[in-house]
């Protein structure tokens, strides 16, 4: 099972680091590439514990479609979501955060499970393991970008659509 884990530090409390990891809009607004959205469950402002939402985005020239479910959290320290049902055989990312300082250490560990049995295990090692690394790279480079600077406020702040657990 490939398991890709990314390591930033952000700039910012990490109260506002942690929820801008789980917004929906900001998650629409950093994968744009892909023209990702969300289609049912939460669909916009915060997801919390229990909670689903179901993205559809274009991959590969496919439009595909993943359910996940928010199965842990804690905040302001950790959350997780899991596949409920995809593209993947299976797909976990554990989201940790942790204070240091005036900075937020932001911790990533992405374990996914390609179906197809080996032709998906040498599909990981062509090309997929490095194409979710970008995917997520690019994520997290939007993350850090908005929670250091003003631009937080449109995702969690007074007049964001905040939803809060």
């Amino acid at each position: 099972m490939p398991t890709i884990e990314l390591t930033n530090s952000i700039a910012a409390p990490i109260e506002r680091v942690f929820d801008l990891a789980r917004s929906i809009d900001l998650h629409t607004d950093s994968t744009s590439g892909t023209g990702e959205h969300a289609i049912a469950g939460v669909t916009s402002g915060l997801i919390g514990l229990g909670q689903e939402v179901t993205w559809r985005a274009k991959h590969f020239g496919i439009w595909q479609s993943l359910k996940v479910c928010i199965t842990e959290y804690e905040r302001p320290n950790h959350f997780a979501d899991v596949m409920l049902r995809g593209a993947f055989r299976s797909m976990e990312h554990h989201h940790y955060f942790e204070q240091a300082g005036n900075s937020t250490i932001m911790r990533d560990i992405f374990s996914f499970r390609s179906p197809l049995g080996i032709l998906g295990s040498i599909a990981d090692i062509l090309f997929l393991t490095r194409y979710m690394k970008s995917f997520l790279i690019e994520r997290n480079r939007v993350i850090k970008l908005t929670a250091e600077s003003d631009a937080w406020n449109k995702y969690i702040g007074p007049s964001s659509p905040i939803h809060l657990p």
